[in-house]
């Protein structure tokens, strides 16, 4: 059996201004450095073999802390853009008030929580996942399958297509799923690359 431990990045410079951010490379800020040590403080108790993390500075700047945090600053890291967050196309960078007040709030919610509708120029939750579950199924699940403790640090929606693939969630369920900032979820992963257990974060 092996563990896999999904964290999204903590608050970054945009999550702080209330903007679209998409693919946008921001750094976290010191509340978002901050909340990625107290989940590092949560995960020492676990040895990881490999980690999984995007492209983009925020996740990566969280996992750095949390590997300094739980003294495996030498673990192996891989890096994909198949992990990165949904691109918010048009909306990037836009404040999201101004956009409800643009677009309407019942457009912005069905652009920030339908599955498949799309922003201008953008990802749907269903694209991100697209990319995201192959590179997802071919490089980080077989290594839970194997017995091997697994750490990934991504970004709301690709881990939220991540925990929908997981747990068989239709595309209503996932709709109402919030991942919090570097809140770990655990799974327990079985070698048909089933679910076994599911916890979340000791910090909810």
């Amino acid at each position: 059996m092996g563990k896999l431990v999904l964290v999204r990045h903590g608050q970054s410079q945009w999550n702080l201004e209330n903007r679209f951010t998409g693919w946008v490379d921001v750094p976290v800020t010191p509340l978002g450095e901050q909340e990625a040590r107290r989940a590092g403080k949560e995960l020492k108790g676990i040895k990881f073999d490999v980690a999984f993390t995007s492209e983009l500075q925020r996740a990566q700047q969280t996992l750095n802390i949390i590997l300094e945090e739980i003294g495996q600053k030498d673990l192996p890291v891989k890096k994909d853009k198949a992990l990165n967050e949904r691109h918010y196309g048009d909306l990037q960078g836009l404040d999201k008030a101004e956009t409800a007040k643009k677009y309407g709030d019942a457009q912005v919610h069905i652009w920030r929580r339908s599955f498949d509708v799309k922003p201008p120029n953008g990802e749907s939750l269903k694209d991100t996942a697209d990319r995201t579950l192959p590179y997802f199924n071919a490089n980080i699940l077989p290594e839970a399958k194997n017995g091997k403790n697994v750490l990934v640090s991504a970004h709301g929606n690709s881990l939220r297509a991540i925990l929908m693939e997981l747990e068989k969630l239709t595309p209503e369920q996932i709709m109402n799923v919030n991942i919090g900032t570097c809140l770990p979820i655990y799974y327990d992963i079985g070698p048909q690359g089933d679910v076994l257990k599911k916890t979340v974060s000791s910090a909810l």
